[in-house]
């Protein structure tokens, strides 16, 4: 068949569709590909602007896994006649319990320190003399004067009053942050399982069930955490009690109490307690400060060699580089509470690496759990 010329002229006019098609869908994709660009520098610049607020939701929300298993073994305890408490009254107790001990130990400890800080401060001018004294037993204390002494502890008194002061409302801003972050912790404990199951409706249907194996180890992992670490902070504070109290140091009991509670950040606490024990030891005799450092040094050793490999290492599985790295990055992002956080979302973020990004063996089949975790029901039915 021969086409007319004026034909072929005409068919050369007709539009192409499959080109434009083409070139509309790229403009399509660059500009989704922009916006999603400059939504995700916007995210990230709210979530910069709202750090603090996002930290302080993330700890509530951590300490809320951890404490979990915990308030399920108080719900699972039977009552009289097989009843069983719920989750609110569990959490009530749980919380209530906590705030007893704490309440108990400040009422029986802190009374002596502030009637003996406050004598202190009475009778500093009349101890000059002696303080100086024990000074110039020191290389290069000679050049030290009474009058100069005086008038250094006078001007630190001071200072330290003003710093006092100064610092109040950042106090307070502190214990607001805390009861927040309790009041968090417990809608997390009770309403945790309706967020997770909207967290967990994000994802695609066939993802789901290995990041609920993923996150129930991590879970498993943590819990286990909290577990050793309490069990480090009970070992410890009975034997700074023990220690403290056989070297005739103020105080003995809480500070033994308090070495116990900060060893929940690990390295850091322990180093700043022991320092504020060595310093109460000094103002008695350099023997006991001595004494005090001795016992921090050998049980460390201790530590390190026997509790810490038999406690923790099957518990987070971590070794003490990524620990160390963990603290360092936890403190510089977010101070004391990074700290305080730092090793469970190490735990966390191992768990998520190991199962997502560590190349594995290809007869190895570690994406099948050996037990489904306790939401992998639900995400099946889910599924089907």
């Amino acid at each position: 068949m021969i086409l007319h010329p004026t034909a072929r002229t005409q068919e050369n006019f007709l539009p192409q569709p499959t080109s434009a098609w083409n070139s509309n869908s790229q403009t399509n994709a660059v500009r989704s590909h922009i916006l999603f660009a400059f939504g995700a520098v916007l995210a990230l610049a709210l979530a910069w602007r709202l750090r603090d607020v996002l930290i302080l939701i993330y700890v509530s929300a951590l300490f809320a896994v951890v404490l979990t298993p915990v308030v399920d073994s108080i719900v699972m305890f039977e009552i009289r006649g097989g009843r069983r408490i719920t989750r609110a009254p569990a959490i009530a107790l749980l919380l209530g319990a906590v705030f007893l001990v704490l309440g108990l130990l400040f009422a029986f400890s802190l009374p002596p320190v502030i009637r003996d800080m406050h004598q202190f401060g009475e009778d500093l001018p009349a101890r000059i003399p002696g303080i100086v004294a024990r000074l110039k037993h020191l290389p290069l204390a000679d050049k030290l004067g009474d009058d100069a002494v005086t008038q250094k502890a006078e001007g630190a008194l001071s200072t330290t009053t003003e710093y006092l002061f100064s610092s109040f409302p950042t106090l307070l801003g502190g214990i607001f942050d805390l009861l927040t972050a309790v009041i968090l912790c417990v809608y997390f404990m009770i309403e945790g399982n309706q967020a997770y199951q909207w967290f967990m409706s994000l994802f695609p249907v066939l993802d789901r069930l290995r990041l609920a194996v993923t996150l129930e180890k991590a879970e498993i992992r943590m819990s286990k955490w909290l577990f050793g670490q309490g069990l480090l902070m009970l070992i410890l504070a009975v034997c700074s009690i023990i220690a403290f109290g056989l070297l005739h140091v103020r105080y003995f009991f809480l500070l033994g109490v308090l070495m116990g509670l900060m060893n929940i950040i690990p390295i850091a606490g322990g180093v700043i307690t022991i320092l504020i024990v060595g310093l109460v030891a000094a103002l008695d005799s350099w023997s006991k400060m001595a004494g005090v450092f001795a016992f921090y040094l050998i049980y460390v050793n201790i530590e390190n060699a026997y509790l810490t490999p038999r406690i923790m290492r099957s518990s987070v599985n971590l070794m003490g580089l990524t620990v160390l790295i963990a603290l360092i990055a936890g403190t510089a992002l977010a101070g004391v509470v990074g700290a305080l956080v730092a090793v469970p979302t190490a735990a966390l973020i191992s768990v998520l690496i190991q199962e997502y990004f560590v190349q594995k063996d290809a007869g190895s089949n570690s994406a099948v759990p050996d037990e489904d975790p306790p939401n992998a029901a639900i995400l099946t039915s889910e599924t089907n």
